[in-house]
């Protein structure tokens, strides 16, 4: 990897302003003062500094982030502000993106990676990856609606879902739910509330196949690095038939 390129990656700043670092001979690697942005180095079995202080170099970063309203599931937006927006900029430069999506108004857990492999696998309709999501319902959900859903039901573009796993947790005129889904498809839960004639008046993802959202320790907007063992359990995540 080129040097400018590793220190555009961890933070230093951009390519051009590497370079002016790179020429202050500031950058040592194995004990050699670096000048040339091209030199090639190899940041796992090298070391090297900037003004003393060692370079740490992730080539993946594994975030998990308790969403809040308000914010767009993008990299980026003209208008709006996106989940990016609230990352530390040491853990934005390695260019992280929302893995599948959460609707402006929808809260909860929201993996961040910049793993592609890893989200294609998460995503794939083949994995049948299980998402768990906890909502208030205007109207009583009853158990009508959870052979529905069991059943796959049809939404307004003519589209019939894939079985779903719906449980009361409080039943009336304002009830709640834990629905579990195993496709992403645009606002798939609200729609499947729909067509069952009822409407959702908050959602949160609360799980996404092992990955549980870590409530006690992430207010919203806060977010964490996984664990080695959370990300080894994704990589690891077994297709469910619900």
């Amino acid at each position: 990897m080129r040097i400018d390129k590793l220190l555009a990656n961890v933070g230093f700043g951009t390519r051009k302003e590497v370079k002016k670092l790179l020429k202050t001979g500031v950058v040592i690697a194995d004990g050699t003062v670096v000048k040339d942005a091209k030199t090639q180095v190899d940041p796992e079995n090298q070391q090297i500094t900037v003004n003393g202080e060692p370079v740490v170099y992730k080539e993946f970063v594994y975030l998990m982030m308790n969403k809040p309203a308000g914010y767009l599931s993008a990299t980026e937006d003209d208008y709006q502000e996106t989940v990016i927006d609230l990352l530390e900029m040491e853990d934005a430069v390695l260019q992280p993106f929302p893995v599948g999506r959460l609707d402006k108004d929808t809260e909860g857990l929201l993996l961040l990676t910049n793993d592609g492999q890893l989200s294609h696998q998460l995503l794939s309709p083949k994995k049948h990856v299980p998402k768990t999501y906890y909502a208030t319902i205007l109207g009583e959900v009853t158990e009508e609606d959870i052979n529905a859903f069991k059943q796959g039901v049809e939404l307004d573009d003519g589209y019939v879902t894939k079985p779903a796993r719906l449980e009361i947790l409080a039943a009336g005129n304002q009830s709640t739910i834990h629905v579990t889904i195993t496709e992403g498809k645009f606002h798939q839960v609200k729609r499947m509330f729909e067509a069952v004639g009822k409407k959702v008046t908050y959602l949160q993802r609360i799980s996404m196949g092992p990955l549980t959202l870590d409530e006690a320790e992430l207010r919203l907007g806060e977010y964490r690095e996984l664990t080695e063992e959370e990300v080894e359990a994704l990589r690891n995540a077994e297709p469910i038939e619900l």
